[in-house]
């Protein structure tokens, strides 16, 4: 029933570009921070305002800004599982299917904050050969996905190509084992590319349903069953019906936090 379905940098792209008077974000709460900062004239709202994220809790604006004292010189790039505060506090915001690009953009030669996801950030080390201080912040869906399991199921599954989402807890334990290391939306389009039948995903299973039905002729294997995310199962349909019939529950940002976070989402934008 959905108007359009994506990652976190697909559904901003949309938000910012619909001529809708009312977007329902069917996600977690930063998300719906992100599209009422790109589209201020629209009413944006939420289908339960308990759909929160656990990695986007591990850092406040005030611990964000307690480590730039420290590090004065530095650029902070922030991954959009983040609060519109601390994107506010942040010079660039990013996603998974562009954080490369973004950290890439940054002169050699500036010291880098990353935050608040210290897998995705080792992931970018490792990418670009960058020092890069991190924030020791993790997705509680994701760091239940261990090595031990991925490599029973390559075991099991011996021609499956393995695709990996770079906030997994195991990221860099499984990089030697890893076929790709894909955003969301890069896991939802790999298949198309490629000539393997079967694949292992390490990311929240919610993914396997969207998989299933565009590669009906694929098989799909969860790295973890474990991998789910409670706060993206409090929306319902029911909840969706609810906010579309009394336009509940309504997301704002305070127009100057806004106005701060807009600059470190547009420089995102700009690189895509």
């Amino acid at each position: 029933m959905a108007d359009f379905v994506g990652d976190s940098l697909g559904l901003a792209q949309q938000a910012a570009a619909t001529k809708a008077e009312v977007i329902v974000f069917c996600g977690v709460h930063f998300m719906a921070e992100t599209a009422s900062i790109l589209c201020p004239d629209k009413r944006v709202l939420i289908p339960d305002l308990e759909a929160g994220c656990s990695l986007a809790a591990m850092i406040t604006a005030e611990d964000l800004r307690a480590w730039k004292v420290q590090h004065p010189e530095a650029v902070v790039v922030c991954y959009v599982n983040s609060s519109a505060e601390v994107k506010a506090e942040s010079d660039y915001c990013c996603t998974s299917s562009n954080a490369v690009k973004v950290i890439e953009a940054i002169p050699r030669d500036r010291e880098i904050l990353f935050v608040p996801d210290m897998y995705l950030g080792q992931y970018l080390r490792s990418k670009t050969g960058r020092d890069i201080a991190l924030w020791p912040g993790y997705c509680g869906v994701h760091v239940r996905i261990r090595p031990e399991r991925i490599a029973e199921l390559r075991q099991q599954h011996p021609s499956a190509e393995f695709l990996v989402h770079p906030e997994c807890g195991c990221s860099t334990a499984v990089l030697p084992m890893a076929d790709q290391f894909l955003s969301t939306e890069g896991i939802t389009r790999w298949p198309a590319r490629s000539q393997a039948k079967e694949f292992i995903i390490a990311t929240e299973t919610g993914i396997l349903h969207r998989l299933k039905k565009q590669y009906p002729d694929r098989a799909f294997y969860p790295a973890s069953e474990e991998a789910v995310c409670g706060f993206m199962k409090k929306i319902t349909l029911e909840k969706v019906l609810w906010s579309l019939e009394d336009l509940q529950h309504e997301v704002t940002v305070p127009a100057k936090i806004a106005a701060k976070a807009r600059r470190a989402i547009d420089r995102m934008l700009e690189l895509v």
